[in-house]
């Protein structure tokens, strides 16, 4: 009883799947390297967008926090001894605090060397289902970064352009990875379309495996393995024995009469 106990109960960890924490990892060195653009390049539209991509980042780190905290083995020794209390500062909206988001790198160099390279690679195989969908949200979030900037740069001089501003290139990179298309702001330039097509065969791609995933947790249906599996151990109910017994009786009094008959 004991043992059916402890398999039962599977004890919590700090570190999440290594999936997630990669996608983790690479969201803080993202976010870092916007806060040096930022320092670095006082230009206005880069300021907006990396400004909208690091609320954003905010957003995530914020709900990763929440997560971490509610399923840690113990929310106090993730808050005060594995740095739970940078990760809530990390994911408020102050440029001053967006460095403690190393201490997130930290916490992925820990799972690469605890579990090593390979593992991670047989992992990241296994769960492919799961590392598809966080390659395609990665694939999302740069290309609304990278691809509004470059929409900007390429659209804002051209003539007859109405990508004019950040505001223009965010909107037309989002109606566009959702697959709206609301037509309000389009590319006039031939590479400003190839950016155009890019960004639409990333927002399909994300959207049809999202779609994918959903189902595959929702509706495939057990496999024979995992319910005998589960089934193993189990108890049965004393309405469960009587059952039995009752089938057993009845299997035996059938068996007894063809014997009968054939004698």
């Amino acid at each position: 009883m004991s043992d059916q106990k402890k398999t039962a109960k599977k004890p919590r960890s700090e570190l999440k799947s290594t999936g997630y924490e990669i996608f983790i990892g690479i969201l803080s060195i993202l976010s870092i390297i916007n806060l040096v653009l930022i320092l670095v390049f006082q230009e206005n539209s880069l300021q907006t967008v990396l400004g909208v991509m690091n609320a954003l980042f905010s957003l995530i780190f914020l709900i990763d926090f929440t997560y971490r905290i509610f399923t840690a083995p113990s929310a106090a020794a993730y808050f005060f001894r594995h740095f739970g209390w940078a990760d809530l500062l990390a994911s408020l909206p102050f440029a001053q605090l967006k460095v403690l988001r190393i201490f997130r790198l930290v916490r992925v160099y820990r799972l690469l060397r605890d579990v090593g390279p390979r593992t991670v690679a047989r992992t990241l195989i296994k769960d492919r289902a799961g590392s598809a969908l966080y390659v395609l949200l990665l694939m999302g979030i740069f290309v609304l970064q990278f691809g509004s900037l470059t929409m900007l740069a390429l659209e804002q001089d051209a003539e007859g352009a109405n990508i004019t501003s950040a505001s223009d290139a965010l909107w037309y990179t989002i109606v566009t990875i959702s697959t709206v298309g609301y037509g309000d702001q389009y590319p006039v330039t031939s590479l400003g379309r190839l950016c155009g097509v890019a960004i639409i065969v990333v927002g399909v791609g994300i959207f049809g495996t999202f779609t994918g995933y959903l189902a595959t947790v929702f509706l495939a249906p057990k496999s024979p393995d995992a319910a005998a599996a589960d089934s193993v151990g189990a108890p049965l109910s004393e309405a469960s024995v009587e059952t039995l017994r009752g089938l057993l009786a009845e299997s035996e009094a059938k068996m007894a009469e063809i014997k009968r008959m054939l004698s």
